[in-house]
């Protein structure tokens, strides 16, 4: 079919993506199914046979593990594994750890990984050193959402809001955040051994912890240096959410609280983790609309069939 959709376009150079699913309706068998005008523009923009209208931004290909240099250029985040407290509750701690100094910048113990939780963590540590250019996880909750769009939580939305990139580590290959794999086997051996009696307590234990691992042990990978003697504070504070500018696009639609987009009185699902968020939509072919949120381009609507195809994965990594 795909290739199909390309001859077409050849034979008709013109032609939009809307008569080109019409020729295709007249030329195939009726036993074949014709995709919607939303898929065909999408297959005719991966090869590269859709003419932009006026400027457009290059879409985001995702990009490769970032090699974070410096301090903040890049924070690790993951929960050391559950572990049952004296109390007979599970206690999972959330950790975050600055990739380049190993400075250990959060271990919070937490009742569960409900993303709720996660959010007032993550915010009290932005309001202390400032904000990374970016952040690297597992694909687990609430770091990704199973369900979401291109696997967007709300967790990673509100980061991509603040103007931090989302860096997500493969399945099935934790040495890509070994770094913070190791600061775990750590933690478990000091501060987890005997668990503390409830919650509070195991927080004092990390508290402990989190002094000494910064402040006394040395890194051999730091030339015996201690991480606060490599750590700085970053240069971008916390100053809330901005607000996003779709200046290019013909007009910014709100997401419903259900997920969905609302135009021309047509209804079309997008994502519950863009649930509140403003996204800008600009129609590039006749009732074909291209729908970005900040920076990346997330696919086409095609307002008679209400269908949003999703473009190649903006936050996965170039291939």
């Amino acid at each position: 079919m795909e290739a199909a959709i390309v001859t077409a376009k050849r034979e008709k150079p013109h032609w939009g993506a809307r008569k080109i699913r019409e020729r295709l309706l007249r030329r195939l068998p009726h036993a074949i199914k014709t995709p919607a005008a939303s898929t065909i523009h999408a297959v005719l923009d991966r090869h590269g046979l859709v003419q932009p209208m006026g400027r457009r931004r290059n879409r985001a290909e995702g990009t490769p593990l970032s090699e974070g240099r410096h301090p903040n250029d890049l924070w690790c985040t993951d929960y050391k594994g559950e572990f049952q407290l004296n109390d007979r509750r599970y206690c999972y701690p959330l950790t975050v750890t600055d990739y380049s100094s190993r400075y250990l910048l959060l271990c919070e113990a937490l009742q569960s990984n409900r993303e709720e939780l996660a959010f007032p963590a993550f915010e009290r540590l932005f309001h202390e050193p400032g904000l990374p250019r970016a952040i690297r996880s597992d694909n687990g909750v609430p770091f990704a959402s199973p369900h979401g769009l291109f696997q967007l939580s709300k967790l990673s939305v509100w980061w991509l809001r603040l103007g931090i990139s989302i860096e997500r580590i493969r399945p099935g290959h934790p040495q890509q955040n070994g770094r913070h794999e190791r600061m775990h086997l750590t933690l478990k051996k000091e501060a987890t051994r005997p668990a503390g009696a409830n919650i509070l307590q195991q927080q004092a234990k990390f508290d402990v912890f989190l002094e000494a691992f910064n402040h006394e042990r040395p890194h051999e990978a730091l030339a015996m240096k201690c991480p606060a003697e490599v750590y700085s504070a970053s240069s971008r504070p916390y100053r809330g959410i901005p607000e996003p500018h779709y200046p290019f696009h013909d007009r910014t639609v709100m997401v419903t609280s259900c997920g969905r987009l609302c135009l021309y009185n047509k209804k079309i699902n997008l994502s519950v983790s863009l649930a509140g968020q403003a996204v800008g939509v600009k129609e590039v072919d006749h009732g074909i609309w291209l729908v970005s949120f900040m920076d990346y381009d997330l696919g086409y609507i095609d307002l008679e069939e209400k269908t949003l195809q999703p473009l190649q994965n903006p936050f996965g990594p170039k291939v």
